[in-house]
């Protein structure tokens, strides 16, 4: 039995199974007539991957999903295969790129794009982060190949078919030409790795987004009707209050308990000042409102904690439609001197 991918044509995580399968010698069959949101519904499907996500490759031992795991799977299905280096360190190094491809990159590029391609809600604030975020990663990267044609030893290995398939829908679609000259070395390592034949049998003839996508534009809220003329009655006079004699003796109220955490020493820690920071800050959002919390953060008179939403199933859509009432946690959570 073949390995069987199942995904749908153009799919950069496809790509690097596909890709892994060329250099490996190993045959993998792409479904045919694959559509998503349809076929990765069905019960078989499920049964394979419960997420209903793709990819997912079908082999005789059963199935895997995640696309790092997949396409490690098809480069060590032949033995001797070169494309985990050859040695311990460079093994290692292999390893570490392809974290870096997937937590450094990939999530730059996918806050970046998918929100300008109307896939999630768009935010000016998150879109900057996003290209902060990115920039980071690609300038790290630039140093790194500065002297080097691959990322490990002198030869293609896993770590550069994922990282430039991760990189595939950034060049493709919205890193266009003034974005990615920041970073020439990046360039050279692209364009080198995607005209290698076997990532060109894959991935066929790249070209450089020329634009960057727009903004998607928002839809108007529909128009309430005009509520009809109603005459307006003259108020009514408020009828007077009844005068109610006080007792002639009244207990005097009970003085308060002390709250115990008033007796604690104040925190030289004002939570105003950063919330101030928070609600001002419009870009680098990170390195401007985070690193300013825990410049002032004051273990002594503060803890955090983190809190799990339990009603966040119950929100189909967007997941910041929470954001409210875990936000009254979280300040609640900041009160000073809490446990």
């Amino acid at each position: 039995m073949a390995l069987v991918l199942h995904s749908g044509p153009g799919n950069k995580n496809a790509f690097k199974a596909l890709i892994a399968a060329e250099y490996s010698g190993v045959k993998v069959e792409l479904t045919k007539n694959f559509e998503m949101g349809v076929t990765n519904k069905t019960p078989e499907f499920l049964k394979m991957n419960p997420l209903g996500k793709v990819p997912v490759l079908e082999t005789p031992e059963g199935a895997v999903f995640e696309s790092n795991a997949i396409a490690r799977y098809v480069a060590r299905f032949n033995d001797g295969n070169p494309l985990f280096g050859s040695s311990r360190i460079e093994q290692a190094h292999v390893e570490q790129w392809m974290d870096f491809a997937a937590t450094e990159v990939d999530p730059g590029v996918a806050w970046y794009l998918y929100p300008r391609l109307g896939y999630i809600p768009y935010s000016q604030m998150t879109e900057e982060t996003a290209i902060a975020s990115l920039k980071r990663a690609l300038g790290s990267l630039s140093t790194h190949l500065a002297s080097k044609t691959f990322l490990v030893g002198h030869s293609v290995t896993l770590a550069d078919i994922v990282l430039t398939c991760n990189l595939y829908h950034g060049f493709a679609r919205i890193l266009t030409k003034s974005f990615t000259s920041e970073f020439p070395h990046v360039e050279r390592y692209f364009w080198t790795m995607v005209n290698q034949p076997n990532f060109k049998k894959v991935m066929g003839d790249v070209k450089q987004a020329e634009s960057v996508p727009p903004v998607p534009k928002k839809t108007a809220a529909p128009k309430e009707p005009k509520a009809k003329d109603v005459k307006k009655e003259a108020p009514k006079e408020a009828p007077k209050p009844k005068v109610v004699e006080a007792p002639a003796e009244e207990e005097a109220p009970k003085p308060k308990p002390k709250n115990p955490l008033d007796l604690l020493p104040p925190s030289k820690m004002i939570l105003d000042d950063w919330k101030r920071l928070y609600s001002n800050t419009k870009t680098n959002f990170r390195e401007v409102a985070i690193k300013g919390f825990w410049d002032m953060y004051d273990p002594e008179g503060y803890s955090l904690w983190f809190c799990d939403y339990k009603l966040v199933g119950s929100f189909s859509g967007w997941t910041c439609a929470a954001s409210t009432p875990l936000a009254r946690c979280l300040w609640l959570a900041l009160s000073p001197h809490s446990s």
